[in-house]
Parts: structure tokens; sequence; C-alpha cells
């Protein structure tokens, strides 16, 4: 066992759990979640959380610890992070983190992004124009300036719009770039990182089957179920993808072939963000599937060698 972390990262649908699972067996390890939306219990087809056997296989951790109408932020799952590590390591278990959220990742081993200091001014001017225009319109406005902060908040979330827009305002650098970019005085933990990639029209196709393993899974009725219990298309969990088409589409907005098209777009645009996140940190060692067959034995080979 090292002290370090072990970190299995890469897009969405890359396999990173088959061989998560198969490594946290070899080294006596638990597995940490690094994932924003498999927090969430009552959220499973849709997220591609692991199994129930899966999870007998490997102990994993932060997954299922919200629910979907609790606020839950990066700082949440950082304070909660820390908690499974110190657990993990006492017990004398080697931690490994499994996911795809940057953000999330960068969280826990490098802290947060303060970012600059509040501007009273900006952002009572911010909040009258929320209130002279409406949310809505403050939230086409960030989407303008900084797209991917715009996905991931939700236009009833006024708050942390407007930061997102004090941040632009104040720097000229979308917040999204900041988190991408920012450097820590000090890491909070030393890590191993590995991030899995496959050629982009492999990695598309894959996304693509996924989405219809979760159709033919139940995701349909998953997504009926939550909405017969009281969620919205206004609960913040349920505008990510794979919630928000098909939606759509239960409210008929779209088609039924419309919305899948939508979500496997969404899916494979989601899958590029997060290859341009990771390609930004060069602490990474990247592994390509298609030329490293026997990628298990490979990676305990590194770790071995660490």
């Amino acid at each position: 066992m090292t002290s370090k972390l072990l970190c299995l990262l890469g897009p969405t649908a890359v396999g990173k759990t088959k061989i998560a699972i198969q490594l946290a067996q070899h080294l006596n390890a638990e597995i940490i979640s690094v994932d924003s939306r498999q927090i969430y219990r009552q959220m499973n087809i849709g997220t591609a959380k692991p199994t129930p056997e899966e999870q007998k296989a490997a102990r994993h951790h932060l997954i299922d610890c919200a629910d979907i109408s609790q606020p839950f932020s990066v700082a949440d799952y950082q304070r909660l992070t820390d908690t499974a590590i110190t657990d993990i390591q006492s017990r004398g278990k080697q931690v490994l983190l499994v996911g795809g959220a940057g953000l999330y990742f960068r969280a826990v081993v490098d802290g947060l992004f303060e970012g600059p200091g509040a501007d009273p001014l900006l952002r009572e001017q911010l909040e009258q124009e929320a209130a002279q225009h409406g949310v809505d319109g403050l939230h086409e406005r960030l989407r303008t300036c900084d797209p991917e902060s715009a996905d991931r908040i939700h236009p009833n979330n006024v708050v942390r719009v407007i930061r997102a827009l004090e941040v632009y305002e104040l720097t000229g650098t979308p917040m999204s770039e900041h988190q991408q970019q920012w450097q820590p005085e000090k890491q909070r933990y030393p890590f191993i990182a590995f991030c899995l990639t496959i050629p982009r029209p492999q990695l598309y196709h894959r996304i693509e089957q996924r989405v219809d393993i979760m159709l033919a899974s139940g995701l349909i009725a998953e997504v009926e179920s939550l909405l017969a219990a009281g969620y919205t298309r206004d609960t913040i969990a349920m505008q990510s993808f794979g919630y928000k088409e098909l939606i759509a589409y239960l409210d008929g907005e779209w088609t039924y072939i419309e919305a899948i098209a939508q979500l496997k777009q969404n899916t494979r645009r989601f899958a590029k963000r997060q290859l341009t996140w990771f390609r930004k940190d060069t602490r990474l060692e990247w592994i390509d599937r298609e030329s490293t067959p026997d990628i298990v034995p490979h990676l305990l080979e590194k770790i071995g060698n660490i």
C-alpha cells in the first residue's frame, strides 16, 4: 500500500468502474467516487451508478450520500471525502479515487478556488437585474460569457449565477476557466493519477451504447418515478443530462427520437468537456485503452514501481 491517493480518472463511458474494482481487489483498496451525480440516492440508472453487485465487490464511498432535494456543493464533497480518506487509511486500506468530475478531483487534491472578493455594488446591480428582468435573463447572460458554468448552475440558483457573473465581470475570465487553471499554494494530498482514454470515435460509440443500455434498463421509468415523487425540472439534480431530456419528452416538448438524440449529444459534449479539463492537468498520466489491452496488470505494474 502507498500512502499516496491512487486516482483513476477519465470521461464518461470509458470503462473506469470495472477496472477500478479489479484494482481495488488487488490493492486492498476502497473506492471513493469522484462523480457529481452518483451522490444522489434516487438517481441510479441515469448516473451509471455502480450496481449493488459492483459495490459489494469493492467498497464504495461518496455514493448515495445526498438527497436530490438537498443542496450539495463542491465544499460538501470535499468535506465528506476528507472524512472518507481518513477512515480508509486508519483501517490500513488503500484509497482509490475513481470518476470523471474534474472539479471534485481538484477540490480534494488541491483545495477550492476562492476567486476574487465580493463586490457589493456589482452584486446589487445583478440582483436588481434579476428582480427587473427575471432570473432566466440573468442565466442567459451567464451563458454568453461562461457556457460551462451556465450548464452546471440552474437558473433558479440566483446566488451561484450572480457569483459566476461577478467573477467574470471582475476578472474578465469565466469562472469555469479559473476553476480549471487555479494554482494551489500547497497540494492537500500526495497522489498518483491515471487518466483513461480511447480514440474519440470509439468513446462516442460507447456513449451511445451506454444510453441504449440505460433505456433498456428502465431509465424512463426512473425519471417517471422521480417526477411522481414530486421532483421537477426545477430541481437542480434533474437538470443533468439523462434526466432533463426525458423530462422534455414526457412533457411532450420533444418526441422520443428527438429526446434520445439530444441525450446522446449532450453526453458526448459532457465527455468532451471532461477530456478538456483533464488535459490541462499535467500531473495525470494518460493510459490509452486501445493500445493497452491488459490494462489492470499494466496499472498494477506502474503502481508497484512507484
